[in-house]
């Protein structure tokens, strides 16, 4: 007699003897999935051998199916994770090790899921180790490994300033997206703007290598400019896209686990807390929980598979909370004192937030960044002082180990190390005026674009 979905079952792994609950292994696991609705001796029997695995993969499975987020810092931790991932066709346990990749593993795992034949896991690792130093791929064991790195696009720092819709004839040519050329330390045209596009108040985000722009304003009124805009690197093309049900601007816009997520934002003037997301393959908007308060303008950031967004509320108080997809709903986080200041952004590296703000006190020539350890919650101050100089602080992402930071005199690069940024180097200032977005894109090779020019030609 088959055994019922909601009986535990009896796994012995390594020697070790696991209880499992089966809906779970079930619902996670193409593996048991097969097994148990195959009908087969071993399905209906009180106990499951697995004798090709270890127990301590077998065991870090499990911890991941039931939510929690294990410490994988040993190299046989990892491998036994990924050979598991790749056995029990578990995709929740790839997109962990996804999640979990750094610089000081991401050599192992990019060989072992090349190992494995776990492609997510390799080509995440193979993207890390193109965005990361170059010694990186020179840590890959297995030639198919260091020949799939090698054949992938390392991503490019890209940025697009304050512009409104435009009229034809009144056509801007400094309406481009521009991205950094770092050999020849130029900012170079990428690609002109729609006309109908604004990035004035606009949600800007990237999401499976295109960039997305929602909302956006024209005129004195705000109005909200109703279409959305998508650009295709891959193409150098623009499409247009359905706008969220509720009109908003200054919203905040994620690329978060193959979708878009339209955060709050305003709307005549005034804040909202709605939240919609838009699932690109279908094409479509939809209402997910509500912000615990109204907010615009509010920092995001995604770390170890997890999405965030900074509120701010009375008392000088910085919360953090975290959108849970699963359920639906927003968890508090983190909340910190802090005087509030001008110019709040967040930017996320393994398992830290970091939110910057100018300071200290009504500084505005200097950043004061605090960092959230997501993993003991405890906030700390990094020291020294940050360069702000007209916003380079606030437009701020993270490449590798590197964060990316830029204003019209300089764009600075700080390596991320030792619970601080140690500036890396100075590039070429952004040409134009104008408050920025950046972001993070993987260009096609070819000719390099023209070098930005400061005004638009005559």
């Amino acid at each position: 007699m088959p055994r019922g979905p909601q009986e535990p079952v009896q796994v012995w792994v390594g020697g070790q003897l696991f209880q499992a609950d089966q809906a779970l292994l079930v619902e996670h696991c193409g593996f048991f999935r097969g097994l148990f609705r195959s009908g087969m001796r071993e399905a209906r029997a009180a106990e499951v051998r697995l004798g090709v695995l270890s127990a301590g993969g077998f065991r870090t499975t499990l911890q991941v199916l039931r939510g929690e987020r294990p410490a994988l810092e040993a190299a046989d931790e990892l491998l036994q994770a990924v050979e598991c991932a790749a056995f029990l066709q578990a995709p929740a346990l790839a997109r962990f090790l996804e999640h979990s990749l750094t610089s000081d593993n991401c050599a192992l795992l990019c060989d072992a899921a090349a190992a494995f034949g776990l492609r997510d896991v390799l080509h995440s690792a193979a993207l890390f180790i193109r965005d990361g130093a170059r010694e990186l791929a020179a840590e890959l064991a297995l030639p198919e490994a260091r020949a799939y790195v090698a054949a992938q696009r390392p991503s490019t720092y890209v940025a697009v300033s304050t512009h409104a819709p435009a009229p034809g004839f009144l056509e801007d040519a400094s309406r481009t997206m521009c991205y950094l050329d770092e050999e020849e330390d130029a900012w170079r045209t990428l690609a002109p703007l729609p006309l109908e596009a604004s990035t004035l108040l606009a949600g800007v985000a990237t999401l499976g290598n295109k960039l997305y722009i929602v909302g956006g304003v024209r005129g004195p009124n705000k109005e909200v400019v109703e279409l959305g805009f998508c650009y295709d690197p891959d193409g150098g093309t623009w499409r247009e896209f359905p706008s969220p049900h509720q009109p908003r601007y200054d919203t905040a816009l994620a690329g978060f686990d193959g979708r878009l997520y339209a955060i709050g934002g305003e709307f005549q003037r005034t804040p909202i807390s709605s939240v919609e997301c838009y699932d690109p393959a279908a094409g479509c908007w939809s209402f997910v929980a509500d912000l615990p308060q109204p907010a615009a303008g509010a920092p995001c950031a995604h770390a170890r598979g997890r999405l965030f967004v900074c509120l701010w509320r009375p008392a000088d108080t910085t919360a953090v909370v975290e959108y849970v997809a699963r359920g639906d709903l927003w968890l508090p986080v983190a909340e910190l004192r802090r005087p509030q200041s001008y110019g709040h952004c967040m930017v996320a590296h393994r398992d830290s937030l970091y939110v910057v703000r100018n300071g200290p006190s009504d500084d505005f020539l200097h950043c004061a960044i605090d960092c959230l350890n997501l993993s003991t919650g405890q906030w700390t101050a990094l020291p020294g002082q940050f360069v702000n100089s007209k916003g380079a602080l606030f437009t701020a992402v993270v490449r590798g180990d590197t964060v990316y930071t830029v204003n019209r005199m300089f764009t600075l690069l700080y390596a991320i190390e030792g619970g601080t940024w140690r500036l890396l180097r100075e590039k070429v200032g952004f040409p134009r005026p104008g408050s920025l977005q950046t972001f993070l894109l993987r260009l096609p090779s070819g000719a390099p674009g023209p070098v930005a020019s400061p005004l638009p030609e005559l």
